[in-house]
């Protein structure tokens, strides 16, 4: 199926909520006024309920729980609440996808939002567009996954979806993969151009005319979130590691070939968040 028309499918390109765009808004914004922001998610009561079992989870281990959204504002920052309600936004869109485990997706996605921003503070760039970017990175494959069910499933029976070299065999097969797609979504919703470009070139970030470094963060943090999905052990790791972008980016290989690194939360830990969204 080509691209165009599978984002012409039913259910593959949902419409962006009025409360989502109004913080997609904000990333434009200079000085963002965070009580404002807070009205924002708090005008949509299902959302808010979903930010607060997100944010008072075991995946975030806060020393308190917030209870309301100027609370998780106040505690978490405002780069993780308003990425969290965009994710739950589109978690509702596709609350139900087929053969895709939404739990899994949704705890790798969380693992790749917050490897992005462990990855991107040393190095500089810009933490915001990491982290929103890395959480919703991977958003195409359910978008695939709605389109053409039947080719999904097919493709996930020889490779699975979190596996590494699952871009590579959606490419051989439609000639675009779930990053292309996500940035078709990312497009639409209007998000800032660098996000978009983020999305839509995370698989090969400096093999195109548009050189952004999240791209290439996006990519690493990717990569470790699925080896630790694919539980891949500690040589496996240092075979895949994908090196000629790491030292483009300038990251220490060491920060995130280790088993047990910072913001890479355990399996376990992460259950009760994957099934907020």
């Amino acid at each position: 199926m080509h691209l165009d028309k599978l984002l012409k499918q039913p259910n593959a390109l949902p419409t962006v909520p009025k409360v989502i765009r109004k913080l997609i808004e904000t990333f434009e914004q200079e000085e963002v006024d965070v009580l404002q922001a807070a009205a924002y998610v708090e005008s949509d009561p299902v959302l808010t309920a979903k930010l607060l079992k997100m944010a008072n989870s075991a995946f975030f281990g806060l020393n308190r729980s917030v209870t309301n959204a100027r609370d998780a504002i106040q505690v978490m920052g405002l780069i993780k609440v308003r990425a969290l309600v965009i994710g739950a936004a589109l978690g509702d869109s596709f609350h139900c996808v087929g053969s895709v485990n939404l739990n899994q997706f949704w705890r790798y996605s969380l693992n790749s939002a917050n490897l992005s921003r462990y990855i991107a503070l040393p190095i500089k760039v810009d933490e915001n567009t990491a982290f929103t970017s890395g959480l919703i990175h991977g958003i195409g494959e359910l978008m695939m996954h709605m389109a053409m069910p039947e080719a999904m499933i097919d493709l996930d029976r020889s490779i699975p979806m979190l596996d590494l070299k699952r871009a590579r065999a959606e490419k051989g097969l439609f000639g675009y993969s779930y990053a292309e797609v996500g940035a078709a979504l990312a497009r639409e919703w209007s998000f800032p151009k660098k996000m978009i470009n983020a999305i839509e070139h995370q698989t090969a970030p400096f093999e195109n005319d548009v050189y952004e470094p999240v791209a290439g963060v996006i990519h690493i943090a990717s990569w470790r979130a699925r080896a630790e999905e694919m539980s891949i052990g500690s040589q496996g790791l240092i075979n895949t590691y994908p090196d000629p972008i790491g030292l483009v980016l300038g990251i220490d290989p060491d920060t995130v070939i280790g088993e047990e690194i910072p913001s890479l939360t355990r399996q376990k830990e992460a259950s009760e968040t994957s099934e907020a969204s």
